[in-house]
Formats: structure tokens, sequence, C-alpha cells
């Protein structure tokens, strides 16, 4: 799955960085187009891995290069009028040879939950490959500006994208962990499942055979029509290979055994930790994809996995394959939920943004009730 992957902002860049990281430290197999943008200078020079030439800086007008804070209506301002700026960038990168946009964005803050909704709606008039942008959502710890600053922001990106892909910081918890190493290792699950989805329909090592291919399309029709899409992952130790078994009960026992062990890792990814929390049987269609040694991977148990999730989710659209690679010594099972309609979380955060909004307005009127209390009322404004 060729991506064309965008950092929108301080989180949006990081995440890609890591990205870039992780495949350079695999062999660097996967071809990466990628643009990091930014309205904080510094926030870009931090980067370690996103080549220089493949930095945006914008809204220099406004902030002067030191970001936006977490003014999300001013990130969008920027964003709107400096997106000739961001799609000349965009295009000189050879876009037409991708599979799909990938814009990467956390969505509490300013420039990333500003700017996506605005690329996203430019992208897709100017495009036609799909256009998905993966949010990471505040966790309500947070404050509830943050809460504020991605609903809004998730309002406008469903109208433009193909599709939402959310990860719930508020989920991801690790204890003990100060709130910077904490954010670090969300980073680090969001980019390991990234790097199985953008393997699906790519070349195998040489002398490799999928047992069942998943190609770029039919990521593509899983992720279509829009909505909000969240993903299982799980992972297990890889055996080794035990030696040559040509018939017999033997070879088939192993057989089963491997197809059993498949069909439990993707049950594992579906039932454990999402990256957003929700009701699987709320979800429209679904993909399977299982990565790892090619002696660990059964097509039985791709097959007994996907029908046991077609009997899980609201739809019957299920795809499942696998990407056999010697590049690892690990079995990995990414489960993508498509347009998930039940989540606890999106009605929490809903609240938590109406509240915020709420006092935002009466702080305001209390500030001009105020200021207004130093003035006769003899005296009329001007307007």
């Amino acid at each position: 799955m060729k991506f064309f992957t965008i950092g929108f902002g301080q989180a949006g860049g990081k995440i890609l960085d890591l990205l870039i990281e992780n495949e350079l430290k695999r062999g660097g197999t996967l071809e990466f187009k990628s643009l990091a943008i930014n309205t904080a200078r510094t926030d870009l020079l931090g980067l370690k891995n996103v080549k220089e030439e493949d930095r945006l800086l914008i809204g220099q007008t406004y902030v002067k290069g030191h970001g936006v804070g977490t003014d999300n209506k001013l990130g969008a301002r920027i964003a709107q009028e400096e997106i000739e700026t961001i799609l000349r960038e965009i295009d000189k990168r050879d876009p037409h040879e991708i599979d799909a946009f990938l814009i990467i964005a956390g969505l509490g803050g300013g420039t990333g939950s500003g700017g996506a909704p605005v690329l996203a709606k430019h992208l897709s008039e100017v495009y036609d490959e799909p256009v998905y942008v993966l949010g990471i959502l505040p966790a309500p710890e947070e404050g509830k500006l943050y809460s504020l600053n991605a609903a809004r922001s998730m309002m406008s990106i469903i109208k433009y994208a193909d599709n939402l892909i959310l990860v719930d910081n508020g989920a991801w918890k690790f204890e003990g962990l100060s709130l910077r190493k904490a954010f670090e290792k969300i980073n680090e699950e969001i980019v390991k499942r990234l790097l199985v989805l953008a393997r699906a329909g790519e070349p195998v090592d040489p002398g490799l055979v999928a047992e069942m291919v998943v190609d770029s399309s039919e990521v593509i029709n899983t992720l279509r029509g829009g909505g909000i899409s969240s993903i299982g992952y799980a992972t297990a130790l890889a055996e080794k290979e035990k030696g040559f078994l040509s018939f017999g009960r033997k070879k088939k026992a192993l057989d089963d055994e491997r197809a059993m062990k498949i069909y439990s890792l993707v049950r594992r990814a579906v039932l454990g930790r999402l990256t957003l929390p929700c009701n699987i049987k709320s979800a429209e269609r679904a993909l399977i994809l299982v990565a790892g040694p090619p002696q660990c991977l059964e097509r039985k148990g791709l097959e007994k996995a996907r029908m046991w999730l077609e009997g899980q989710i609201a739809g019957a659209e299920v795809r499942a394959g696998d990407y056999p690679t010697l590049r690892t010594k690990y079995v990995a099972a990414l489960v993508i939920l498509a347009n998930v309609t039940d989540v606890p979380r999106i009605r929490d955060l809903q609240r938590l943004a109406a509240e915020a909004k709420a006092e935002v307005e009466e702080a305001e009127r209390q500030r001009l009730e105020k200021a207004f209390t130093l003035f006769s009322e003899d005296i009329e404004p001007l307007i």
C-alpha cells in the first residue's frame, strides 16, 4: 500500500519521523513519499529522519514560526491561506504513483487539528486517490479545550476524508511513565500498525509467496464510504520451522496447530486493546492482515479467523490475507474495523467539548460585562 504520508503538526510530525526511522531499521523495503508540515520551526528542526527538503514551515506571517498553541481555528486559517503552497509541495513529489494519502495529526492541539481537515478537503478535490486521516484523540485529563478542538476537527474531517482512523490517547495508559514517555510509547504502537498496513499489496521477499493476497484495492474497499475506523493488533513470537514433514498425520497436525495460532492471534487483535475502543458489532466492514515468517502462516487459520469475524460485525464484508517476510521474528495480526458507529469515547468527548464551549462563552460574557462597568451609561458606543 503506497501511502503519501503527511505529518501535520507536532504529533503528526513525530509519528512520521518514527515511521521512517523504523522502516530504515527494517531494511527500507517500503518507499515513502512524505511531508512534515508545521507552524512551529522548533518542531520541524527536532525531526531526525524526515529529510530537510520534506519539511514545510507555514504561518510565518501570523506566528513567526512559533506555532499556534491550541488555537485550531488559527491553524485552519493558516492552512487555508497557504493551501496552494502545500499542494505545490505535494505535487513536486509526484503523488500520482501512490495508492492513497495518509494525513497524521493530533486532534487536540492547534496546527494539526486545524490543518488536517483543510488539507483533506483540498486533496479530495484535486486528486482521485482516497484521503485518509489518522487522528490522535486527547486523553480526558488533557483538558476540555483539547476535547473541544478534537470535536471541531473530527466533524470537519468526516465531511472530506474517505476515512478517519482514530487513536485514543485515553485508552493507552502506561503506568509509571511520564506524560512524554507515555506519548512516545503510544507513537511506537501507532507506527507498528502502520508498517503492517503499508505492506498490503507490496512485493514480498524473493522466493516467498503469500497464502492469501490482500492488495491495496481491498484496503481501499474496506475503508470506503467515510466514517470512523479502529485498528486491532496482536503479536506473537514466531516458532522455528520444525523440519520437513511431507505426508501423513504429522503434517496435518502441524498445519492444524499453525492454523489455530493464526486464528487465536486474530481474535486477540480484535478483542484486545483497539486504537479506538468501540463495540466491534457496529463495524460495517473489516480487514485482516497477518505478517510474519512463512512457516508460521496458514491459510486455514486465516479463513477460520475471517469466518469468525464475519459473525462478530454488523456487515458481511471481511477481507483477509497474509504477508510472508523473513525480516522479523514475530507474527503480527492487524485488523481494521471500518466505519464503527457505537463509540462511547466519542460521546464522552462531545460532552466535554460542549462543556468547554459553554465555559468559554460564559467567560467571554463576564469579561465584557466587567469591562462595560468602567464606562458611563450616558455614552453610546460607535457600533
